[in-house]
């Protein structure tokens, strides 16, 4: 356990000491805040029946950071210790090949979630402005955030694959971002495709993360997705640790 931590707390500070992470993070701020201020003008201007955090959570911008997000947090994660040599220290550590994978894919999720802690700022901000309710229910809040976490445990597990796949980070970026993309398009399927079987179009909603949000940024808490995203997650980060240890004694 002493070994876990110690890695754990190593990845965790590569992010801190990276230019690409402090990129990542003014870039994501910037569009956060952009997509906040716009879809306030456009609630001033035209009278809708969603609330604030609803609005946010479903937003174009919303799913651009979301999708763009998770690829470049985790091209670095193996490809880069691949390509400069550093696995090496990695292999002959007293450390299990797991240890190494979920210490690594683990670093990545804290980012990730240190991205999104200033998000939550917005809304009490915007009740004390406005005295207005940003939400119709605490479950908003707690819902689109617990979706927030599960969708991106599953999209860096993805990233964390393609990291481990390649030697170079703009590969395994690229790669990362095409799989979560399809995954992306496999879900909205349903909003595309014309005619439509109602039992299609069930299958559909079970993948579709658009529909996922809009239900937890209502309130509405399911299960099946929680299942669904933590089953992925669980079956990616398997995979990545059968390629890491592949490509770990071919080195």
């Amino acid at each position: 356990m002493r070994q876990f931590l110690t890695l754990l707390k190593r990845e965790v500070s590569a992010y801190f000491y990276s230019p690409v992470a402090y990129v990542v993070m003014f870039c994501f701020l910037v569009l956060n805040g952009v997509d906040f201020y716009l879809i306030i003008l456009g609630m001033n201007r035209t009278p809708t029946d969603v609330s604030i955090v609803e609005a946010f959570f479903n937003s174009v911008l919303f799913w651009i950071c979301v999708l763009l997000t998770s690829p470049l947090i985790t091209m670095r994660l193996f490809a880069e210790e691949f390509k400069m040599g550093t696995i090496e220290p990695l292999m002959t550590a007293p450390v299990q090949d797991w240890q190494v994978v979920l210490s690594k894919y683990l670093g990545a999720l804290l980012f990730y979630m240190l991205l999104w802690l200033p998000s939550a700022a917005y809304f009490p901000i915007f009740q004390w402005v406005t005295k207005a309710h940003a939400a119709w229910s605490p479950g908003a809040y707690w819902g689109c955030y617990t979706f927030i976490v599960l969708l991106g445990m599953f999209y860096l597990s993805i990233g964390s694959l393609a990291s481990a796949l390649t030697s170079n980070q703009i590969i395994a970026a690229i790669l990362s971002l095409a799989v979560t993309f399809i995954f992306f398009l496999f879900g909205i399927s349903s909003y595309i495709v014309i005619n439509i079987t109602p039992a299609f179009r069930d299958l559909m909603g079970y993948f579709s993360s658009i529909e996922h949000m809009m239900n937890f940024s209502r309130g509405v808490f399911d299960s099946r997705p929680v299942v669904f995203y933590l089953s992925m997650t669980a079956l990616v980060l398997a995979i990545t640790h059968q390629v890491f240890q592949s490509r770990k004694w071919r080195a």
